[in-house]
């Protein structure tokens, strides 16, 4: 492949590439307080998933911002704006987590670890698509 073809498709896929980087280290920081917070602490399934959503949300929003999307949100309303849209929008697939594993390692009793893998694929899918579509979309003129 020569190099246009290469910094055509890195321009194509500007926010994909950085999203996918920082999706892997928001699902390790997810797994890692999940596993922590599960096993060492000895918490429950419950309470680790959101100890470990918390966490992975925090995360997400700062790599999110500044780095996948190049927010450009500057004053205080736009930021509160964008900071309320992505807690909502992650809120809600932070329930599907919680569901999941709920249903999955609690009801059937699963493997956990396995399950909070599978459904972080899915969580990531549906957060790009929330984030691109939504919360940081480019606006008008811009």
């Amino acid at each position: 492949m020569n190099f246009e073809k290469m910094k055509a498709l890195c321009t194509r896929y500007q926010d994909v590439i950085p999203y996918l980087f920082f999706g892997v280290c928001t699902t390790l920081v997810n797994m890692a307080a999940y596993w922590v917070a599960a096993y060492p602490l000895g918490l429950g399934v419950a309470a680790s998933t959101v100890i470990a959503w918390v966490l992975a949300v925090l995360f997400a929003y700062v790599t999110n911002r500044r780095w996948v999307f190049h927010s450009e949100a500057r004053t205080a309303p736009e930021i509160l704006r964008e900071t309320a849209s992505f807690f909502s929008c992650r809120l809600a697939t932070g329930l599907l987590d919680l569901g999941c594993m709920f249903l999955f390692a609690d009801v059937l009793h699963w493997n956990d670890l396995l399950i909070k893998a599978l459904d972080n694929v899915l969580v990531i899918v549906l957060n790009y698509a929330a984030s691109k579509l939504l919360i940081f979309k480019k606006r008008e003129g811009a």
